[in-house]
């Protein structure tokens, strides 16, 4: 009989940053259908910033047992799922005002990154710091950078440029190519790029 328990495994230092991170792209979510666009935003790039952070704090942590080691793969995966094909596939819907002609690119969001996730779950990286196709998370980044210039154009405008990229982006995530895993010195980066999004977003509401 598994008597495993699920909180104590779950409740160890690199899951809890995990679960920090899915209450980021859950708010991310929320705020998507309500119309808080920009705090979306915000809250998808603090989910790509615990979901790098968890990482660390594992590979901190000499003492995890194997148990905890393995539920805190799938717990980062099924969050990954949540955060990078939920959580796009819920913002290109709300910004089109959930018209059904946005459905489709949500569904492709979605299913893109439960296929990719897949694929990573059996194969891995190509090396220690090379990916099969473009991370998922690359692409809320790239989201970030696109909708600073939302402000530009027409909203009914933006939202075919916001589709056209998200469907982009889905392709190159399942591409045959090769991509560095961004690690390191650019967790801080990413820390600088999310903080300063944070203050120039925080300073509209």
């Amino acid at each position: 009989m598994n008597n495993k328990n699920m909180i104590s495994l779950a409740l160890d230092p690199p899951n809890i940053v995990s679960l920090v991170g899915l209450f980021c792209a859950v708010s991310g979510i929320f705020a998507a259908i309500i119309g808080a666009f920009p705090i979306a935003i915000v809250a998808a790039l603090w989910a790509v910033v615990f979901d790098w952070a968890d990482g660390i704090v594992a590979r901190s942590m000499k003492n995890r047992s194997e148990d905890q080691k393995a539920l805190g793969a799938n717990l980062d995966s099924l969050i990954d799922i949540i955060s990078f094909g939920v959580f796009p596939g819920v913002f290109l819907l709300a910004y089109g005002n959930f018209s059904i002609w946005f459905l489709p690119g949500a569904f492709i969001l979605v299913a893109v990154a439960a296929i990719r996730l897949s694929y990573f779950n059996v194969f891995g990286l190509v090396d220690t710091h090379t990916y099969q196709g473009l991370a998922l998370d690359n692409n809320i980044v790239v989201l970030a950078v696109i909708f600073l210039s939302e402000g530009s154009f027409d909203r009914s405008i933006f939202s075919c440029i916001l589709y056209a990229v998200l469907m982009i982006l889905a392709v190159f995530n399942l591409a045959p190519i090769q991509t560095s895993k961004f690690s390191g010195k650019w967790f801080y980066v990413l820390v600088i790029i999310t903080i300063v999004f944070s203050i120039f977003y925080g300073l509209d509401l």
